[in-house]
């Protein structure tokens, strides 16, 4: 039986990442760490070239694809059964990127800093991911304010589905983030998490990405280092999976997958282990 989420794992081909930029930026090693996502359970690889990190600088396309061509390259050719991402709001990159085995874009501006995004991603039939985000990277965390940021944050991604089908993506390709992180207090981020349940009358998957994000360490006030977050990762993953998220973007595979197969046993009420044991306690 399969699990009802999927893990997309996080292959960051960048030198400023806030939580592992430079450990891959070499193709060969990003391809081994892609590989071994995919063994402890990724579905999703997405590959990203360019830092989204609050206050990250702009990537020339350029750069941008010399990084991340030759990792999808090497992960299409291995032949594993996951999906390829390619994470970029650039249309030469997607573009570049869908052509040697990519097939879903992830889009952290929501088709807002490309003009040619849409019309791509509908021209080549790839799925989609669409997220909120307040600004951009250099300034989403300087003030973020919001009268109320779930209806915001759901009227965005409304409007934004709205627009990808006009451009003629179909709605049934597109997925939808609401951005943790990206222009949000931690109180935000919480509120989202605690009301992420409104999103699903927007009708399409709902995709998390809370992986070893700052504001884990703030609420816990001893997870400063990124590493350390973990335990933080996993309890924001599960209640967003009991709140109806259903792809979960995260560095750590097989932790977040163990601990939402047992969210999802729980409650499901089904057990999808593939061989039954004897209790020992």
């Amino acid at each position: 039986m399969s699990a009802p989420f999927r893990l997309m794992g996080i292959v960051n081909v960048t030198p400023d990442s806030f939580s592992d930029g430079g450990l891959f930026l070499e193709a060969s090693v990003a391809i081994e760490h892609g590989l071994s996502l995919v063994a402890e359970g990724a579905a999703i690889l997405d590959v990203g070239g360019e830092s989204t990190r609050p206050g990250a600088e702009p990537v020339a396309g350029e750069d941008e694809l010399r990084r991340v061509l030759p990792v999808i390259e090497g992960l299409a050719a291995a032949q594993t059964g996951a999906q390829i991402s390619i994470d970029t709001s650039k249309a030469s990159v997607a573009a570049a990127a869908l052509a040697v085995g990519a097939s879903l874009v992830n889009d952290v501006s929501a088709f807002r800093v490309d003009s040619e995004m849409a019309g791509l991603v509908a021209d080549s039939g790839a799925e989609c991911c669409l997220m909120h985000m307040l600004g951009e990277p250099r300034t989403m965390q300087k003030d973020p304010r919001y009268a109320d940021v779930v209806d915001e944050v759901k009227g965005f991604l409304e409007e934004r589905l709205a627009f990808a089908v006009r451009e003629g993506v179909r709605e049934e390709r597109v997925l939808l983030d609401p951005g943790i992180g990206f222009g949000k207090t931690v109180e935000h981020n919480l509120e989202l998490l605690r009301r992420l349940d409104e999103l699903l009358t927007l009708g399409r998957p709902i995709v998390i990405g809370t992986s070893r994000k700052s504001f884990l360490g703030r609420i816990t006030a001893d997870a400063l280092d990124a590493s350390e977050r973990l335990p933080g990762t996993l309890a924001s993953n599960v209640l967003a999976y009991e709140r109806g998220a259903s792809v979960f973007r995260v560095h750590e595979v097989a932790p977040v997958r163990e601990a939402l197969t047992v969210a999802a046993a729980t409650l499901d009420a089904r057990w999808t282990a593939s061989t039954v044991r004897a209790p020992t306690n």
